[in-house]
């Protein structure tokens, strides 16, 4: 297969791009970006983002992914918990600020790491029809503890999103799903932004303690 016959597919799938998989990605890409900014945003825009794509990865995929589909019902319901711990204050100040994680938050997050990953893994292939158990389940089981981090408000957080992100391309292009490569590529390099950042605004927050 060479480039031009990769750029054409490329294009028809762009073409065929189903409407809510469009909205979904709009969503999800602000989500991020607000996410880098440290911004309560990332939550409702999310949540937009998350449910549409589940649908996508459910009721589009040929065959389903399903881990990809469960993942994000999973990124709702931490959207709602990360809200409300972005929002809560205590003495005028937030009660998460940006920060890096205690030895007891980076083993809950490698276990829902490694706990999900194996599970899904399983699942998915002793269960489904999915073509991509392995990918699917690293992609899921990363972003897992992605986003327990991140509604914890953790620098950790990023650095799992790179891994899940970079898997989630070649997972993404292989399915078909274009504009979703192209967000997962965005999202990586948001992801190496907001580490940047998150990294430097721990430091400040440690030097002010």
């Amino acid at each position: 297969m060479d480039w031009q016959h990769l750029f054409r597919q490329f294009v028809t799938d762009i073409k065929s791009t189903h409407w809510q998989e469009w909205i979904s990605t709009v969503t999800q890409v602000a989500s991020v970006w607000y996410a880098r900014k440290n911004n309560v945003l990332v939550y409702p825009t999310g949540i937009i983002g998350v449910l549409l794509a589940s649908y996508v990865y459910f009721y589009v995929s040929a065959p389903p992914l399903y881990a990809d589909a469960t993942l994000n019902i999973y990124y709702f319901i931490m959207s709602v918990y990360g809200w409300y711990n972005w929002t809560k204050k205590k003495n005028d100040a937030f009660e998460y600020p940006i920060s890096w994680c205690n030895k007891k938050d980076l083993s809950i997050g490698i276990g829902f790491f490694a706990s999900s990953w194996l599970i899904l893994f399983f699942v998915l292939k002793g269960f489904t029809n999915s073509n991509t158990p392995l990918l699917d389940s690293l992609v899921s089981g990363s972003a897992v503890a992605a986003f327990w981090w991140m509604a914890k408000r953790k620098v950790e957080n990023w650095i799992a999103w790179i891994v899940s992100n970079i898997v989630a391309i070649p997972l993404n292009f292989y399915k078909g799903f274009m504009l979703f490569t192209l967000m997962y590529v965005l999202f990586l390099i948001l992801a190496w932004m907001g580490y940047v950042s998150w990294k430097k605004e721990a430091v400040n927050t440690t030097k002010t303690v």
